[in-house]
């Protein structure tokens, strides 16, 4: 069951709904969303013929015409339960609040303050975290509270315990790694299950781990690549939101590959935080369908 939220004047509500494919889904949501008044702006579907699977994403006005968000939630409840939907019902001018994480490459977590103080990305960010001090000063200049908690194999389940305290404390939904580079444990990604995005530096399945530009190099591709994905327990294994690609060639050592592939996380990162903030993304086994 969605969370009930309050209706506002000039806002938007967007509605995200995955279950079996029949025929007619698209015209009974479309129709109810007529009877409650609503203006819808943006509509989007998928059909995953295969699994037999239909995703669809809705955009609406809400506003004086329309009915609010509970009366809506009441008339949508027995058409979802009827059709085996599960559903998601949110609201755009809800900012959330996120956790940025990142260890000593600064390129990712310094695009993502400077896209969220420019509007870009809707959002407050709550807190960073860190396992080393060279953001310190990037936080203090955003104005953004800033957390040293370091992290060794001996002291990783402590650590994590301070994290998970810290995001509680600050009411955060979405925590980024924005080149965090530490394993997360199992333990602290069902505390944020589908809320959790990754960027890692290579174009996934390709060479995961810690050193991906140097087994490129060493494999001589022609091809390097950054994916954001969601986090799981298994380690680059998440449902990828955005990969992107740039090409090199023999020339190319491994700080040539290391310098394009910056552009490339900052990219990746950047859209598959601002497609989540905006309900954009269904999950479904390890895939994701990204609406338009």
């Amino acid at each position: 069951m969605p969370e009930t939220i309050s209706p506002a004047s000039n806002d938007r509500a967007v509605l995200l709904i995955d279950c079996p494919d029949q025929k007619g889904l698209v015209a009974r949501v479309a129709g109810l969303l007529y009877e409650q008044g609503a203006n819808i702006l943006h509509a989007d579907q998928h059909q995953d013929h295969e699994l037999g699977l239909f995703f669809m994403r809705v955009e609406w006005a809400i506003d004086d015409s329309s009915s609010d968000i509970p009366d809506f939630t009441r008339a949508f409840t027995p058409l979802a339960e009827e059709l085996h939907m599960r559903w998601q019902l949110r609201r755009l001018n809800r900012k959330p609040r996120i956790a940025l994480f990142c260890s000593q490459y600064l390129h990712c977590i310094a695009d993502l303050l400077h896209r969220v103080s420019a509007g870009e990305l809707a959002c407050e960010i709550a807190v960073i975290v860190s396992n080393h001090r060279e953001v310190e000063k990037l936080a203090a200049f955003h104005g953004i509270r800033f957390e040293y908690i370091p992290v060794t194999a001996e002291t990783r389940t402590e650590a994590e315990a301070r994290q998970l305290m810290l995001l509680e404390e600050s009411g955060v939904e979405l925590v980024v790694l924005a080149r965090y580079m530490q394993i997360v444990t199992e333990d602290f990604v069902t505390h944020y299950p589908a809320a959790i995005i990754n960027v890692h530096h290579s174009f996934l399945p390709a060479f995961i781990g810690a050193r991906p530009y140097h087994a490129a190099h060493a494999r001589g591709v022609k091809l390097i690549g950054a994916t954001s994905h969601y986090v799981t327990s298994v380690l680059d294994d998440g449902p990828i939101i955005e990969q992107d690609v740039a090409r090199i060639s023999h020339r190319d050592q491994v700080e040539d590959l290391v310098a394009r592939g910056r552009d490339l996380e900052r990219i990746v990162l950047s859209r598959a935080v601002r497609w989540h903030l905006e309900h954009r993304i269904l999950c479904y086994g390890n895939k994701t369908v990204v609406f338009d």
